[in-house]
């Protein structure tokens, strides 16, 4: 059983350390800016739709 554990952590970090292609450090930034881009613009149309529906529900259906 603790061969097998062995053989797979060395498997593992053979895999990572020689087989993995990583990003170089332009690649990442790009990646992290597409990133960041896309949550805001998510989070945005989530707000304009929160702020609709509370709109309708407060001075529409349910007025004060």
């Amino acid at each position: 059983m603790f061969k097998k554990i062995a053989n797979y952590c060395k498997e593992s970090y053979d895999e990572l350390v020689h087989k993995v292609t990583w990003p170089n450090r332009s690649e990442l930034s790009g990646s992290a800016v597409a990133v960041l881009t896309a949550s805001l613009l998510i989070a945005l149309v989530v707000f304009l739709m929160d702020s609709a529906f509370q709109f309708v529900m407060e001075d529409v259906i349910y007025p004060h």
